[in-house]
């Protein structure tokens, strides 16, 4: 069991004492929402605003995300990509009508106002964190100089029990506008990446594997299928995170953007062509992440996937 006491201490994110109860808990700081489970971190969800010296401004993500054994996976302001940060889900692209409402992915002239955290406990053992958040911007303002939010985000996100070897945790992310002509888009550039991230530690030794085996990242993105497993040697042996796309997920299924090294991974949608989102109905994404430690066998993630 890791020394929660002192992670505290580094990170300043939980409250500095270890719990001994049997199952999950959630602890509330004016950073954000820790979960954890028999006493050891699971995650972070980071709800007020962090930054750099005040650069790079961004909430409503998750770092750290921890594996197994209790060692982080995600990276948060990493050097080559400042604003890329744990587990993310945010676009290049951001207009009402004809007007750019900044720019989410490299935190430009966005503001993620987090309303509301919430926690509940299901039947299977689980955790749910509920989160509440507004979209704004400086560029959004109306006749009394106000930020007014253009959209409302709704995501749960579902942690499920540790088993020997592996954790899934589950994210459903609503987008309701709020005005017309909402639209959401990726990079401009034939690559188009946005949307569900994971900025992870990326090993050496990496490698991708899909349905049908290993894959090979490249430039642009790529037809890997459903999940892509990302995996390698971190400081307690082999580990990784298979990264899921939902069969109800619109563009199934999405395209990958995926590196080797100095990056997020992707599996990138609506690509570089902006979707609007109608007032009428939300925008619902779904995406699972498969945490485990060792080797994980193709038919092994393939039957987690199917119950997704």
């Amino acid at each position: 069991m890791k020394n929660f006491f002192l992670y505290c201490l580094i990170l300043g994110l939980c409250a500095c004492h270890t719990t001994q109860q049997t199952g999950f808990e959630s602890k509330t700081t004016d950073e954000g929402v820790c979960i954890l489970e028999n006493g050891d971190t699971v995650l972070f969800y980071q709800s007020s605003t962090k930054s750099m010296s005040g650069e790079y401004p961004r909430a409503d993500y998750i770092h750290p995300l921890y594996d197994l054994k209790g060692e982080i996976l995600t990276e948060d302001f990493p050097e080559d990509h400042l604003h890329q940060r744990g587990i993310f889900w945010t676009w290049h692209q951001v207009w009402i009508g004809e007007e750019r409402m900044g720019d989410a992915w490299e935190t430009r002239d966005f503001i993620w106002d987090v309303q509301e955290t919430s926690t509940s406990h299901t039947d299977d053992g689980s955790i749910i964190l509920n989160t509440e958040t507004l979209w704004k911007s400086p560029l959004y303002i109306n006749k009394k100089g106000v930020k007014e939010a253009f959209a409302r985000e709704t995501a749960g996100i579902k942690v499920y029990p540790a088993e020997e070897y592996f954790r899934m945790i589950d994210f459903e992310i609503h987008i309701h506008a709020l005005v017309d002509g909402l639209k959401i888009g990726g990079s401009e550039d034939p690559k188009g990446y946005g949307g569900f991230s994971v900025r992870m530690k990326l090993p050496d030794d990496v490698l991708f594997k899909g349905v049908n085996g290993l894959v090979e990242p490249q430039n642009l993105a790529i037809n890997a299928g459903p999940w892509v497993d990302i995996s390698g040697t971190g400081a307690s042996g082999i580990r990784g995170i298979t990264i899921v796309d939902h069969p109800g997920n619109p563009g199934y299924p999405q395209p990958w953007i995926l590196r080797k090294k100095e990056s997020m991974q992707n599996p990138a949608y609506p690509g570089r062509f902006p979707v609007e989102i109608p007032r009428a109905e939300p925008m619902v994404l779904k995406y699972r992440l498969i945490i485990h430690n060792g080797d994980m066998e193709t038919t092994a993630i393939s039957k987690l996937v199917s119950g997704f």
